[in-house]
């Protein structure tokens, strides 16, 4: 790792080597990679630009598959577990995909009986469950491209509009 000053502050540098399919499962040493990368307070994501965009899916999905979650807010739900009570279920907004028996199944899958749920947000079963394991990283990323010299201008176009955090 590397420190650099900028403007009063101090920045680390950390250059991890490159995460393969299967990194999250412990492939190639990927635990230990992407587990550096959970204490990030900002990911910059270089790729080849000659490189098909699927190569940054998978990366996104690896860093997924270990709860690590790019350019995304925590989801606005409150979890409290009780000792007892039931569920006592309140959604605060309309909600499109996710039921008072979808999250009930939910909590029963994590054997949760007694709880309060309230769902501040149009709610998915994914952030209810990233919710409920508690152990998620949110992280800002930028997707930073080299080798742009080697594709065309519209290519470059064409990447810029498929990534919103892209330079």
């Amino acid at each position: 790792p590397g420190v650099m000053h900028h403007e009063g502050a101090r920045v680390q540098i950390l250059d991890l080597p490159g995460i393969i399919e299967g990194a999250k499962d412990g492939k190639g040493r990927g635990r230990q990679v992407i587990g550096c990368a959970r204490t990030c307070d900002l990911i910059l994501l270089v790729l080849d630009a000659t490189k098909p965009v699927t190569h940054k899916i998978l990366i996104e999905r690896e860093l997924h598959g270990f709860g690590i979650r790019l350019n995304q807010q925590p989801p606005n739900i409150y979890f409290k577990k009780q000792d007892k009570g039931g569920l006592n279920y309140q959604a605060l907004v309309k909600q499109s995909r996710l039921t008072k028996d979808a999250v009930e199944a939910i909590l029963r899958e994590y054997k949760i009986f007694h709880a309060e749920v309230i769902l501040k947000q149009d709610a998915s079963e994914d952030e209810l469950i990233d919710v409920l394991e508690g152990n998620r990283v949110y992280i800002p990323c930028l997707h930073i491209f080299n080798k742009i010299d080697k594709i065309s201008r519209e290519e470059m176009e064409v990447l810029a509009s498929k990534l919103p955090h892209f330079l």
